[in-house]
């Protein structure tokens, strides 16, 4: 279906920009070529004069409004047997049950139309919001079939809710900035981007036989009068309305456009009779657009109530006027019985005649039989709102929405020169945008226009820590001031204009607005986002002053995100102006912008799966483990090719809490801690030659040299096959037989004696953990050389990574990964840096620290080393722990960074030991061979990962190019409760995403 849709969008665009070497139209609208003539004339025969006059009209239709209301509507309709409705305001499933109810009123189907530009949105609540055309005309060439798409996918929303014309698209050339009713819905000033973009969405809109009317002939985007109150004066001469303004109108007429609207405009260039509007001007409709361009589809008047006619010229005088000038249907006509009594009337005098009357009912029964009015059925309102919001249709917002953003300026990183908005070559990696080097970068976000954090801000926050902030033209001076000292401890400021009105001339600046943004700009650290009208940026003297300049075009929640995700390079940007600014934002300017391998944040259909059915799946699943309390609460994230396609919050962090699980949780990762700390800091020594897989323990352990470990191999050690004891409970060695601690173990208070906080009051003897590091040389091997899964050796690498690099481990680590990846909640000893409430608590502890373990690490030997070792105690979210395992499924490379070599994950993330049914890699666990294991039942042999014992797990396939994590707490309250393994929670669950990826299409990425 969709190689079709492109081939008929190419065949039109061929149509369309061949030579122009005559006045007929290239290709007959649709409906005059359709074999329907039998019920049409067999309809049209049944009918008398007046009624053939009556299918010529439309009046308006509200669902929003009382039963008093619909039941005259439908009288008046019903009375004179009218051809259609145009409705207006209102929701989908009232105005089914309104349309539903006029047509069971009408002998002859009706015609029902909508102003739906930019989605039924335009008019419905409770439906889907497509972009406006001055948004799309920013999307840079190659885009078209997307505009197809979206046009399609309309149409197939119209005709679910019983909708059978669009009046769209708009293909005005909006050359005039100050123009108060056409401006952000034009595709923009150049003439030829409205016809491609304009093709590309009638198109998408006819092939699914919904009828368009192309609008507003003969051209409204250079005025600033608003018709509909009053009349537009357009003062230019023939020759400069065919060069700009006619020309859409007659490459989308000549591509077999079905409908075309008439505007209120006087244009003494086409008619000198003053205060005539177009749409009743003989000159107009009838010489130039029927005669002149031939145009073979239906006329559509504009809306007959708008001043532009009013205003000199009374409801249905107006009307008859409207057909004397060749007029198809009237839209919106008031006064219907003086309307049909004037045309009538000029029927008996002549100026109408019947056979001209009765060609223009014949045309409207074809184009009805066309949409299937000849088998009409009754809208069903079963389902109909979800019918009308597909995941398809978001999936087509993102799209449209990513590929339009534009960058207007992108200065160096270094406040070196600054690119020019002109280059058509790509910014290089010393531009700002997209954000690198997040280590070295203090951001705050602060929302101008907003009353509370936005979507553009909490986007941000998922690439990195950024504080937020939101300031207003009505925050007072003080709370300014304190806003402005608190940024000054930052060195980046991403600024987003929040102008939820976008229509000149204020485009919904307040007064002080454009005042706090120069006071922003002039910080010298802002990054600028425009939620609003392109013509706004005009309102910003200071605007070339930032740093950086990105327009979004519009306020919605596409929008913001996307932003957001571009800022950070989640996503590419290539968007071009599509109207010229002023001196420095020009028509075409946009500066190209890359992904740079950090996240993107999106929905399923963008990799080919079916969100809800992975949705529904997935929460059987989990809902499965909840409703056993295997675990009080879980955090479940999915990506598919760098991208996040499933991000959720199950239950609550303890089974008595009031509060809900949230994505931003902290939770303990337990042994997930071996492979989030030890394995990346023992493959980044790899790569930097310090560390020699092919060594021994004595190599880096010179206390391990006299011990039975000094010519253990580091290989054996990190696959579990060193004959290391499984564990050792160290807390034991501490207790006397009567269950006191026995002397310079442990103390009630802290001191210099006592400093490790391993609970509120118990605080371990500072060289104990000497005490601990000797045990293990000292221990016993396991008598057989075999897999045996081992914490010992992972208590040994903070030591390691100390003696090779001069850094504390969580320095290290914190240094090296997770502040360059942005995942800032990966931390040790999370107390310090975040309040309980943020934290997952683990297990209430019985045995040893008699308490509940909130916000220490549950694993006893870790606790002994202040919280932080190798094999436990790291704490992190769920979307700062997927960042590190997709560097992982990356190959090492992440935020334009390259973490690892490509060739050294590939040696930690292979099998090491196959020959002997070992199914580890170094440090990961992978697939079984000969017994078991935890991985996945659809698992492929280059997958990897690991699990931990609070109820945590992370998973690789490269394979499928998917990255899963699941935090949960499942030993809260105790540990005893082992039934997330018995149920295989955590692998059913990415089972799920496995059988998904296995049935999508296979064009889906």
């Amino acid at each position: 279906m969709v190689c079709l849709r492109r081939l008929t969008l190419i065949f039109l665009l061929l149509a369309a920009f061949s030579p122009f070497t005559g006045s007929a139209q290239s290709i007959p609208p649709a409906f005059l070529t359709a074999s329907s003539h039998r019920w049409a004339d067999s309809v049209f025969a049944a009918l008398s004069p007046d009624e053939r006059i009556a299918q010529l009209i439309m009046v308006a239709g509200y669902s929003n409004r009382t039963r008093g209301y619909e039941d005259s509507l439908i009288a008046l309709v019903s009375q004179y047997k009218l051809g259609g409705v145009v409705f207006f305001q209102g929701g989908p499933v009232r105005q089914a049950r309104l349309n539903n109810r006029l047509q069971a009123g009408s002998r002859v189907p009706l015609l029902i139309a909508m102003d739906a530009e930019w989605g039924l949105s335009m008019r419905l609540d409770s439906t889907v919001r497509f972009p406006y055309q001055m948004t799309l005309g920013a999307l840079p060439p190659g885009n078209e079939s997307l505009l197809y798409e979206m046009g399609a996918d309309l149409a197939r929303q119209c005709r679910r809710l019983g909708v059978h014309v669009n009046f769209a698209p708009v293909v005005d050339v909006n050359n005039n900035p100050n123009n108060p009713v056409i401006n952000f819905r034009s595709f923009g000033e150049n003439r030829e981007n409205v016809v491609v973009k304009a093709l590309a969405y009638l198109g998408g809109m006819q092939s699914q036989r919904l009828l368009t009317s192309i609008k507003h002939f003969p051209g409204h985007g250079d005025t600033g009068t608003d018709s509909h109150f009053d009349l537009p004066l357009i003062t230019k001469s023939r020759a400069q309305l065919d060069s700009l303004e006619l020309y859409p109108f007659r490459k989308l007429i000549a591509a077999g456009a079905t409908g075309v609207m008439v505007a209120h405009l006087s244009i003494p260039g086409l008619d000198t009779t003053r205060n005539r509007p177009s749409t009743l001007s003989p000159a107009i409709v009838t010489d130039l657009l029927r005669n002149e361009l031939q145009f073979k589809g239906l006329i559509f008047s504009d809306a007959m109530n708008m001043k532009a006619v009013t205003k000199n010229f009374p409801s249905g005088i107006a009307d008859r006027m409207g057909l004397e000038a060749g007029m198809d249907v009237l839209e919106f006509t008031e006064d219907v019985p003086r309307a049909i009594a004037e045309v009538k009337q000029a029927v008996a005098e002549g100026k109408l005649n019947q056979a001209s009357l009765d060609d223009r009912c014949r045309r409207i029964l074809l184009a009805k039989a066309w949409v299937g009015l000849d088998r009409y059925q009754p809208v069903s309102l079963t389902n109909l709102v979800a019918d009308l919001n597909q995941p398809a249709s978001d999936l087509l917002n993102r799209q449209l929405t990513e590929r339009s953003l534009t960058v207007l300026k992108n200065e160096s990183a270094t406040n070196g020169l600054i690119a020019s908005s002109r280059t058509t070559a790509p910014v290089t990696g010393t531009s700002l945008l997209p954000l690198r080097a997040l280590e070295t970068l203090k951001i705050a976000s602060v929302s101008v226009e907003a009353d509370s954090e936005t979507k553009f801000q909490q986007m941000l926050s998922n690439y990195t820590q950024v504080d937020p902030f939101v300031l207003s033209s009505r925050t007072d001076s003080a709370t300014v001031a304190r806003l402005f000292n608190s940024l000054s401890t930052y060195n980046l400021v991403l600024v987003g204009v929040h102008l939820n009105n976008i229509r000149p001339p204020k485009y919904g600046l307040q007064p002080k607005t454009a005042a706090l943004v120069r006071q922003l700009i002039m910080t010298g650290k802002a990054v600028v986002t425009v939620f609003g009208n392109a013509y706004a940026l005009d309102k910003f003297p200071a605007l070339d002053s930032a740093r950086a300049v990105l327009l979004a075009y519009q306020e919605t929640p596409f929008t913001e995100e996307l932003s957001a995700q571009a800022i950070f390079g989640g996503i590419a940007v290539g968007g071009k102006l599509p109207v010229s600014i002023n001196a420095r934002y020009q028509l075409g300017d946009g500066l190209p912008t890359p992904a740079i391998g950090r996240l993107k944040y999106t929905i399923p259909e963008e990799v080919g799966v079916d969100s809800r059915v992975l949705t529904q799946r997935v929460d059987s699943v989990v809902n499965v483990g909840l409703a056993a309390h295997a675990f009080p609460g879980a955090v479940v994230q999915m990506a598919v090719a760098g991208k996040v396609i499933f991000r959720k919050a199950y239950g609550k962090p303890t089974y008595e809490s009031n509060e809900p699980t949230r994505l931003d949780d902290l939770y303990d990762l337990a042994s997930v801690t071996k492979v989030s700390t030890s394995t990346p800091a023992l493959m980044r020594l790899v790569d930097e030659g310090k560390f020699d897989l092919n060594t021994t323990m004595a190599t880096y352990l010179p206390d391990f040299g006299k011990s039975n470990k000094a010519d253990i191999g580091w290989r054996d050690v990190l696959t579990h096959q060193a004959r290391l004891k499984a564990w050792i409970p160290f807390w034991r060695e501490t207790v006397n037989p009567d269950g006191t601690f026995k002397p310079n173990t442990f103390s009630k208070t802290q001191s210099r004696k006592f400093p490790i906080e391993v609970a509120d009051s118990l605080f371990l003897y500072r060289k104990y953990p000497k005490t601990i590091y000797a045990e293990i040389r000292d221990s016993p091997l396991n008598v057989k050389k075999e897999y045996v899964y081992s914490d010992l050796s992972f208590y040994l690498y903070p030591i390691i990574v100390k003696r090779l690099t001069g850094l504390k481990f969580e320095e290290y680590l914190k240094e090296t990964f997770y502040r360059p990846l942005g995942a800032t909640t990966l931390t040790y000893q999370p107390r310090r840096f975040y309040p309980l409430s943020r934290i997952a608590p683990t297990e209430y502890d019985s045995l040893f620290r008699h308490t509940l373990i909130h916000g220490r690490v549950h694993d006893e030997g870790a606790a002994m080393l202040n919280g932080i070792s190798g094999h436990a105690g790291l704490f992190g979210s769920a979307n700062d722990l997927i960042k590190l395992m997709q560097m992982y499924e990356q190959k090492g490379q992440f935020g334009g960074q390259q973490f690892i070599s490509a060739k050294t994950l590939m040696e930690f993330t292979r099998y090491q030991f196959p020959e002997l049914g070992n199914r580890r890699g170094l440090g990961f666990e992978k697939p079984s061979y000969k017994f078991s294991g935890n991985a996945p039942k659809s698992a492929s042999a280059s997958s990897f990962g690991h699990s931990g014992f609070t109820g945590t797990f992370v998973w690789m396939d490269p394979t499928y190019d998917l990255t899963y994590v699941f935090l949960s707490n499942r030993v809260y309250p105790t540990r005893n409760n082992n039934k997330i393994s018995e149920l295989s929670i955590r692998t059913n669950t990415v089972e799920v995403l496995y059988d998904a990826l296995r049935r999508r299409p296979p064009t889906s990425l």
